[in-house]
This record gives C-alpha cells, structure tokens and sequence, in this order.
C-alpha cells in the first residue's frame, strides 16, 4: 500500500479546516487513484493501493477565494512528511507558469501585472522553502505565495479571455457558440419569454423519461410539446434530452425487473429513444443521448453494462436520425467520484471507449455544477476549467458545457433534498457573487474553440429542481444578475 503523508501549520486554526476527507491522489496523467484520508492532529495521511510517485489534490481556504481544490506537485513517497501548504503553493505556481510560457508561446500578450503578482508569489514561496525547519513560519509565507498566485491567476486569465474574444469577434461574423438555458414550464410566462428572447438563442427541452412513461407503453408528451412550440415560436434553436438518466433514480420504475437483463433492458430503452427522435424529428436537431453514464447509479447497473447501454442508444439515434447532432452527457468531469474506488474509468476514458466502439458521437456535454455536493464538482479556479477544457479537447469532437452555481447559502425546498451547497466562492454565495462567477466563465469557455455551446443548467428556482438557487429566476419569479452575463455575450458579439 502507498502512503503519503502531510503536515498542517500550525495546529490550531486548522481544526476549522473541513475538506480535508475530500482529498485525493492522482497520477502523473491525471487518472484519480482510490484514495483513503485519514487525519491524526496536525498529520495528514493518505492511502492507495499503489506507490508511484502522485499529485495529491484538496480544496483549500484561501483568502478572497474561497476553499478552491488546489493541487501539489507530483511527489514522491517518503517518511518524512511534506509541508502541505508549501507544496500546495508550489503546484499552484507550477501550474500557472507552466500555462503562462505556453500561451505566450503562442503569442499571447502576458500582462505586466500577472508578472509583478506571480514575481511577488514566487518570492513568498521560496521564503517559505528555505524556513521549513521553522514549520508555522514555511506555511504562513507559502499560504500568502497561494494567494497571491491565486491573484495572478485571475489577472492572466482575464488577459487570456479579452484577447482570445477579441480575435474571435474580428474574424467572425458568427457567435463563438451557443448560448442557451434549460426550460421548464416558467418559461410560459410573459417575463420567462421576454427573458429567453434576450438572453439566449437556444432552448434546452429536456425530456424526463419517467414522467413520461410513467407506466410501461403510455406515454404524456403534454409538457414537451408545449415547450417545444413555444421554442419554435421563438426561432430558437433547440437541444433536447437527456434522453436516458443514468444517475440515481433516473430511470422509470417499472424497468426495475429488468435491471439485470442484458438482453431486453437495452432493447426498452431504444425503444425510448427511438420513439422520442421519431416524434421530433424535423423539430430538434441536436441531442443528449444519456447522461451520468460515467457515474450510475440508475438500477444498480455495472460500469460495463452502462458503457454499452451508452453504446447501444447512441448507435439507435444515429440510425433514426442520422443527419442531427447527438452529444453524452458527461457528470463531474474532473472525476472526482475516481477517490471513492467504485470505478474503473475515469470521464475522459468512458468518452473515449464510446467514441471508439460508435463513430456518430458529435460531442461530449460537460455538467460544470460548482459548489454542490454529492454529486457536484468541488470549487475551481478560472485555470483549473481552463486546463480541463483543454483536456477534453483532445477528444476533437464539439464540447457543451452546463453550468450551474448556487445565489444563496440558504435551504432550498424546491431543491433536489440529496444535493447541498458545500463551499463558497470568493465569500458566502449570492446573487451577486454567482453574477460574478457567470461573468467570469461564460466568457471564458466561449473563447475555448472545442466548446460550440454554454448552457444554464435550470431556468427558474420555482418549481422542483435538482441544483438549490441555480436558476435564472428566483422561487418568488425576479430574475436574478447572473443573466447579463449571458445578455452581454449575445449583445457583444452584435456590437463586434
């Protein structure tokens, strides 16, 4: 068994530090190893079956932003423990020269002041390096270098996004991609219909096949089609699905006598979506397939038996349609879930494996849900999303990318009960901070050239929703801030 250990300075405030079970070790490229945290005082100790040299990742409190996951260098087993604040700073610098020197590289002007930032980070961090026989000393002056590092982050990745839209709007007449928001019935309302016309060009219908077919062969297509007129009635342009839930409970009920047969489970589940496709056809154009496929949890079934279930239905819509779009959908992409030793394959894997056995896959749609646990992803940093984007691009195929975040700390009674708001973001989320968080990535993944699309995970907080305060709309029907930050996309691009 590998066994990496760390220790925290000094011992008192870091009581009230919290995350540290969610913690885990990575390789060398990225696959998320089974990880066990075990804390004993000021020690930090980490378990895995292998004892290659990792990277051990964590959210971390850092002042004015939050408890971000930060990741150290790749290190080596040994005895003797590592500082874990020193080596935090030291990964997080590590990462952001590393992205620095390589967009300059490709002639991106680095601003001045990332420079004089990352400059003062660095000097904080080798103070900190060479005092570490003076343990509280070495953290303090590496949590200033982290953030610090942290500021420089947010400097260069402001410059990235300003002059990669800049180039964007100069050489296209088009918008660098879609922007588009999942409605639900709020959305009949005459401020919901004014807020889609200015907002977004494109809808997304989703299609719960429990509710649906509720009981086996009868099917209610009330709520769809009204969304779906209401769309075409609005010239948007429309993407709909998921079709097939494979997370928790996201398959109807009377299938459960089916979850073991390989045979006809498959075959019901076609059917579905054959029979969706079919009655849309002409009407929608681009599809998610099946989500949650990399993490299950619907009918207890294997991570063998979703891949080819993923397989088999994607291989049904192309068959029915074969001129439309047809997207997976992807849940916590970083893989995070990788720590808990239930899967073998990581995201980018199980997208992979599908794009190898099925060559009709247009694209992978990423669920970016910041701030929610179980379930969601941990907080991130405009570079971690950046470095992630770049990762999934790989692939060459489309990338969507659905948001969500919470405006509120507060309970949510419409909300999903298993889903809680478990860290904040540069403070106690809001409405304004969740504008803010908007503002900084909607821009961000529009300048990335894999991502065709960007996406509001749910429209309005008024009715049952799995994400508590993510919606565009507050429970009481006012929009909230977070929607100019799509607003300004669609009208910068007019302007440019």
């Amino acid at each position: 068994m590998g066994v990496m250990r760390f220790e925290i300075h000094p011992p008192e405030p870091s009581q009230s530090w919290s995350d540290w079970p969610l913690g885990y070790i990575s390789g060398v490229d990225g696959r998320i190893f089974a990880t066990r945290v075990e804390r004993d005082g000021n020690s930090l100790i980490c378990k895995r079956s292998q004892n290659d040299s990792g990277k051990f990742s964590v959210p971390w409190p850092v002042p004015g932003f939050g408890r971000p996951v930060i990741t150290t260098a790749s290190l080596l087993e040994r005895e003797q423990p590592y500082l874990l604040p020193l080596e935090l700073a030291r990964g997080k610098l590590s990462d952001l020269r590393d992205q620095a020197a390589a967009w300059e590289l490709n002639r991106m002007a680095i601003p001045d002041a990332y420079k004089s930032v990352q400059q003062e980070a660095f000097r904080h961090f080798a103070k900190a390096s060479s005092s570490q026989a003076n343990p509280a000393a070495a953290s303090e002056m590496a949590n200033h270098a982290i953030r610090l590092a942290f500021e420089a982050t947010e400097i260069l990745m402001g410059a990235y996004t300003i002059q990669r839209m800049t180039s964007i709007r100069k050489t296209s007449r088009h918008a660098p991609g879609l922007l588009g928001c999942l409605l639900n019935k709020q959305t009949a309302t005459p401020a919901g219909q004014q807020i889609i016309r200015d907002c977004f060009d494109t809808a997304g219908v989703t299609f719960d096949w429990k509710s649906i077919e509720a009981s086996e062969g009868q099917y209610d297509w009330t709520e769809v089609d009204q969304l779906v007129q209401f769309c075409s009635e609005q010239r948007k342009i429309i993407r709909g699905g998921p079709l097939v839930q494979l997370g928790e409970n996201g398959l109807p009920d009377w299938l459960t006598p089916w979850k073991n047969d390989v045979l006809n489970l498959p075959s019901f589940v076609c059917d579905f979506v054959d029979t969706v496709i079919g009655r849309y056809a002409g009407l929608i154009r681009i599809w998610e397939v099946s989500a949650a496929g990399n993490i299950g949890g619907a009918l207890g079934l294997s991570e063998e038996h979703r891949l080819a279930l993923v397989a088999r239905t994607l291989e049904a819509a192309i068959k029915k349609d074969a001129d439309s779009q047809f997207f997976i959908r992807i849940e916590q992409p970083w893989g995070e879930y990788q720590r808990e030793g239930r899967h073998r394959l990581s995201p980018f894997q199980f997208v992979d494996a599908i794009i190898r056995s099925c060559l009709g896959l247009t694209g992978v749609s990423l669920d970016l849900n910041i701030g929610y646990a179980p379930n969601g992803c941990y907080a991130r940093d405009l570079l971690s999303i950046s470095r992630l984007i770049d990762v999934w691009s790989l692939l060459g195929i489309q990338l969507h990318v659905n948001l969500a975040c919470p405006s509120s700390m507060a309970h949510d009674d419409q909300a999903d009960p298993r889903m809680q708001v478990n860290a904040d973001w540069k403070g106690p989320w809001s409405p304004e901070l969740q504008a803010d968080w908007f503002e900084e990535v909607v821009p961000l993944l529009l300048a990335k050239p894999a991502v065709t699309g960007v996406f509001l995970q749910h429209f309005s907080d008024a009715i049952p929703h799995r994400y508590p305060h993510a919606g565009a709309l507050t429970a009481s029907g006012s929009s909230k801030p977070l929607l100019d930050a799509f607003r300004r996309q669609r009208g910068g691009h007019t302007m440019g």
